[in-house]
């Protein structure tokens, strides 16, 4: 049924759109469900530890999609694992790709803003960059309905007169593997496993195979490690931070500061 789903979203979303998708949050729970003590008793200590401390919350982030090929990919193997994790797109990117946004919405995952054609916003106008952005929050309603679109700059890069326009959280991140650079699966993982904590906002990009590669080996290494990977908006939920509009968020509990 899976499998049909997927192939009927492409052709839903060019008659309907998906506006009125609402994801199913269900299997995401908050929190791993209470082991029977007969089984933890027939664990190891190292595993039982694992299986009984405190939830460990990540967020996974993509930048500069989407893209059909690579984007779609990831999407199967988020959904195999069930994991959440936040897309910032960038809204050119959109067109003929409405598709891979309907999957995004109805399968839990947050959609984000990367601006309309990811311009460096302090080399533009302020009229300029509110207009960039307005723009890509036009294309993202389009497709996935009226929604907070939390705005990731590129590059992260914001200045002080111009996050005063900003009427959304902005998210940085606070790990980030350089896999656009590196183009290399095992450094990217590598990379982010050494570094990693709790708490987390990873940064990667969904535009190459290398880093989808890398991202599903990361799910499945942490998950085995006992971390949870779930949406920026519900790290903040979750860490009690209610985020502020104009305000660069490196994780839930650590802001970047802005020149």
């Amino acid at each position: 049924m899976k499998r049909v789903l997927v192939i009927l979203l492409p052709i839903l979303s060019i008659l309907t759109g998906c506006i009125g998708i609402e994801p199913d949050l269900s299997s995401y729970a908050s929190g791993p469900a209470e082991i029977p003590l007969e089984i933890l008793g027939e664990l190891d200590s190292d595993t039982r530890q694992t299986l009984t401390s405190d939830p460990k919350y990540i967020a996974l982030t993509f930048d500069d999609g989407p893209r059909a090929d690579t984007t779609g990919r990831l999407l199967d193997g988020l959904a195999e694992r069930n994991a959440a994790c936040t897309f910032f797109i960038i809204g050119e990117q959109v067109r003929g790709n409405e598709y891979l946004l309907c999957r995004m919405a109805s399968e839990g995952h947050q959609i984000g803003s990367h601006t309309y054609s990811h311009t460096r916003l302090t080399t533009v106008s302020t009229e300029n960059m509110v207009e960039e952005i307005h723009k890509a929050e036009t294309v993202l309603q389009s497709v996935v309905g009226k929604k907070d679109f939390w705005l990731r700059p590129p590059y992260g890069q914001i200045d002080r007169k111009r996050a005063k326009e900003i009427k959304t959280p902005m998210i940085y991140w606070s790990v980030d593997p350089l896999d656009w650079k590196l183009l290399d699966t095992h450094k990217v993982v590598d990379a982010v496993l050494s570094t990693v904590q709790s708490g987390d906002i990873v940064l990667l990009h969904d535009f190459y195979a290398t880093s989808v590669d890398a991202a599903l080996e990361i799910v499945d290494q942490l998950q085995a490690q006992g971390f949870i990977f779930v949406t920026v908006e519900e790290l903040f939920r979750i860490q009690g931070v209610e985020p502020q509009a104009g305000v660069l968020y490196a994780n839930p509990l650590k802001t970047r500061p802005i020149p």
